[in-house]
Formats: C-alpha cells, sequence, structure tokens
C-alpha cells in the first residue's frame, strides 16, 4: 500500500465517520467493522484492482499493513454481505464527496451514457437473475452487441459525479435522462448548463429540461442549422471519464450477477473516482492518473 493511498484512506474515514455515516442507536452489538471503514475498504479495493472480493480479501489478511490499519478485517461473506447493503451509504458518500469539491458549483455538466455488460454467453443470459432488467444493447463506440444495462451519469467537468442511474438498454435515452434529473430536482441550479451528445435532441426534449431551468447544449446534427458546432473537444471530458471507469476502475469487469449486486459494484466504481478526485482537491494535485493509478 503506497502512502498516497494510505493518506486518502485516512482523510476519508473521518470525512465519513463525521458527515455520512449515521450514528448507531438503540439495542443491538455494534459492527465490528464500522461504515466508515467498509467505505475506505470498498474504495481501496477498486484503486487497487482487485474485481474479485475473494481475492481482495485474502489479500488485506495476509497483509501487515492492511492489519495495523483496521482493527477488524471481515471474512469474504461478511465483506460481501456489509457491502451488498450499504448502497444508500455509497451513494450519500458520492454526494458529501462531490459537494466538497470546487466543481460542484460549476455551472457546465456534462452527460453521456456507457453500457455496463452483464454477461457473455447465451446460458448466463438464461439463467440470470437479472433477467427482466438487463438486456441487449448496442455499443456504437466498440461496435458490438452486449446484454447488460446501461450506465447514465451526469458529472461535472473534472469527472466528479452529480447523479447517476443503472437503466435498460431499450429504454430511450432521452425518457431515462428526463427521469434522472426528475429525480434529482433539487441538485439542479438556475442557470444550469447541460452537456449531452446528438441522441438527445428533439423539441419536447429541449421544452422539459428548460422547465427544469436546465439549459441543454448539445452538437449539431446534420440536417440542423448551425447553432454549436459538433463541441468535440469539450465532449472529451466525458469520453476520458468512461475510459476511466472502464480501464482504470474495471467497470466492466464488476462481476454482479443480481440487481442490487450489480447497483453495489457500480456505485463502488463511482465512489472510488469521486474519492480520488476530492483527494486531488484537497492536496492540490491536478493529475488524474496520480488519483487512480496506486501500486499493489
Amino acid at each position: 500500500m503506497s502512502n498516497d493511498l494510505d493518506t486518502l484512506l485516512t482523510a476519508l474515514y473521518v470525512l465519513v465517520d463525521d458527515h455520512v455515516a449515521p450514528a448507531r442507536t438503540g439495542r443491538g452489538r455494534r459492527p465490528e467493522l464500522t461504515d466508515s471503514e467498509l467505505v475506505c475498504l470498498a474504495v481501496a479495493q477498486v484503486l487497487l484492482g482487485y474485481h474479485s472480493e475473494r481475492r481482495w480479501i485474502r489479500h488485506i489478511h495476509s497483509t501487515p499493513q492492511w492489519r495495523a490499519m483496521f482493527r477488524f478485517l471481515p471474512k469474504q461473506s461478511g465483506y460481501h454481505k456489509r457491502l451488498k447493503s450499504a448502497e444508500p451509504l455509497l451513494c450519500k458518500t458520492i454526494l458529501i464527496l462531490a459537494s466538497c469539491c470546487p466543481s460542484w458549483f460549476d455551472d457546465l455538466w456534462i452527460t453521456d451514457a456507457t453500457p455496463v455488460p452483464c454477461g457473455m454467453s447465451r446460458e448466463t443470459v438464461k439463467r440470470s437473475d437479472l433477467a427482466g432488467h438487463a438486456g441487449y444493447g448496442y455499443c456504437a463506440s466498440h461496435s458490438r452487441f452486449y446484454w447488460g444495462l446501461k450506465l447514465y451519469l451526469v458529472c461535472t467537468g473534472d469527472g466528479m459525479p452529480i447523479m447517476w442511474c443503472l437503466a435498460h438498454p431499450k429504454i430511450g435515452e432521452r425518457q431515462v435522462l428526463a427521469a434522472l434529473l426528475d429525480h434529482n430536482h433539487p441538485l439542479i441550479r438556475d442557470g444550469q448548463v447541460l452537456l449531452a451528445d446528438k441522441g438527445f435532441s428533439g423539441k419536447s426534449f429541449k421544452e422539459l429540461t428548460e422547465e427544469k431551468a436546465v439549459r441543454l447544449l448539445r452538437p449539431d446534427r446534420k440536417d440542423e442549422t448551425y447553432r454549436n458546432g459538433n463541441l468535440g473537444g469539450v465532449r472529451q471530458w466525458i469520453e476520458s471519464v468512461n475510459q476511466t471507469l472502464k480501464g482504470q476502475l474495471g467497470l466492466e469487469h464488476h462481476g454482479g450477477r443480481t440487481p442490487a449486486g450489480v447497483f453495489t459494484r457500480v456505485a463502488q466504481r463511482l465512489l472510488a473516482m469521486a474519492a480520488g478526485i476530492w483527494h486531488n482537491w484537497t492536496t492540490g494535485v491536478t493529475s488524474k492518473r496520480s488519483l487512480i493509478a496506486y501500486d499493489h
């Protein structure tokens, strides 16, 4: 474990313990692994590239540095159950981290959708508990079909997640984004600019975003008069965020086999990215690579 990761986890533990994790009240035995420690372990697992929970638990139990940092280390089954039931905790932590960064006050948000494959064979599709939630979709950037879900992400210019959801690939992008904005309406400020791609065109969708005090900005289609141009340089920001999630944080290797499992693992990766960006802001580091690439 590197000193940079040690510093990040220490700062993250303090933030979660003070502002995120609810105080334990009432009867019953207190868990040996606190919510703050659980969040730190979940973030470290992703940053160190352990896609398998079994390999991750085996690693921390065999490493003296981890045993010295945590007074209790769970077994794989206990870690899995705690993490699976911690969906609200992970989502709240992402939002708290975002609100602690200067980019929270930016007027520009960026949105895009990216595939989250959940199965590679026909037998997996037939037996999976994701039946009815996942489906077949087409990834235009890789020119391939996939079976799984679609991640819709609204983030700031530095990649900090603001709102997100998972949806069936067959559901229209405009429909999902409209529902996402409606559900997170309290987070939207007057005059907020939302940069999207060409798929979010249409008069009705533009009117819907205007009702929510959002100014939609997207590249011009070929059959339209010039308004914004192709916005290629700015659109690369969200593409780099998606590439970070897939290439460095293992989004496509989540290993989830149930709706709750996939949601938790996607939230875990978004939390790791948010923690890295937050750590960069607090330490004055501007390189995105430095917040993700940690040595084993």
